[in-house]
């Protein structure tokens, strides 16, 4: 049955296989009232899973992070698409769900004391958006801060599941968007840059993980569509970025496969762009996106003194 298949491939529980496959579904599992007993946990991945649907809960509860969400313009049904939630600002409400938190620990949840066996959650006061993997299980989180700590964004740590430079967010929610072949895919820098722009009619949006673009990363890419449109700010960081990536892609080019680079007007990234201009107008700013050769040239250009015939 489903049931079982999703017990034995993602080492979960009864009651966690039958609760996910309602959550696929947009089903409400009946309750009880009473408060759930700390879980068991088979591995790692079961951890994960357990905390996606932890934090989905916590999302209802807090006032302060739907307002967040609001603020931001994220509908309820974008939120359920991509599975967003909240940790609370507590130091062991995570820990304390687990009878034994050793899977935790390695799934990069928790954290262990400095010299003791007490451990401590990651994300605290966040917004949580799960990272998935191609076949759609949670492999890690990323959590936007609702308060004025340093660390705006607050990354997994790397562990065996989870490599930022070999993961995509929102490439699962991309792929699951689309029932034939993908023929493009937005490259953006930010979490909440992928959720809006899906928002607003663009789903073939991913995000890298707080790193540059790797090779791993465009090996997924291509593999998804034979056309990539980076998104990057117009200013000297942005370009700079897209100089990187064009060094990287550059031996990948060929045959059907094709990049573009859209440079965003100053003072705007994905997000505060679509909100402004809408869908047709983001549209014709993708339209306007400069081929890879286009980028090259000018780039170049930049570094050489035209004017000489070396130079040319």
């Amino acid at each position: 049955s489903a049931i079982r298949f999703l017990m034995e491939s993602d080492s979960l529980s009864y009651p966690e296989a039958v609760a996910e496959l309602a959550q696929r579904a947009g089903l409400q599992v009946p309750s009880d009232g009473h408060q759930e007993p700390a879980m068991v946990l088979d591995g790692p991945l079961d951890a994960l899973a357990a905390a996606a649907r932890i934090y989905r809960v916590e999302l209802k509860r807090s006032p302060k992070a739907v307002a967040y969400l609001k603020e931001r313009g994220v509908s309820g049904e974008t939120a359920r698409l991509y599975g967003i939630g909240y940790a609370p600002a507590s130091w062991d409400f995570l820990s304390t769900q687990f009878t034994d938190p050793g899977h935790a620990v390695a799934a990069g949840l928790l954290r262990k004391k400095t010299g003791g066996n007490r451990v401590y959650d990651v994300f605290r006061n966040r917004i949580m958006f799960p990272i998935r993997d191609t076949r759609g299980r949670v492999i890690g989180f990323g959590g936007r801060a609702l308060d004025d700590d340093p660390a705006k964004y607050l990354n997994s740590g790397e562990t065996p599941l989870f490599h930022k430079g070999r993961n995509l967010f929102g490439l699962y929610e991309a792929r699951q968007a689309y029932r034939g072949a993908m023929r493009s895919v937005l490259v953006v820098e930010g979490y909440m840059d992928a959720v809006m722009l899906a928002q607003y009619g663009f789903p073939n949006v991913v995000a890298t993980l707080g790193t540059a673009t790797t090779a791993e990363h465009l090996t997924l890419l291509f593999k998804t569509a034979p056309r990539i449109v980076f998104c990057f700010d117009g200013d000297r960081a942005g370009r700079g970025a897209a100089w990187r990536a064009l060094e990287l892609i550059l031996p990948e080019i060929g045959g059907h496969r094709e990049c573009r680079f859209m440079f965003l007007p100053d003072g705007h990234d994905p997000d505060t762009l679509v909100r402004q201009v809408g869908t047709e107008g983001f549209a014709r700013q993708i339209d306007k996106a400069l081929p890879l050769s286009e980028f090259l040239i000018a780039e170049l250009s930049r570094q050489a003194d035209l004017s000489t015939l070396d130079g040319r």
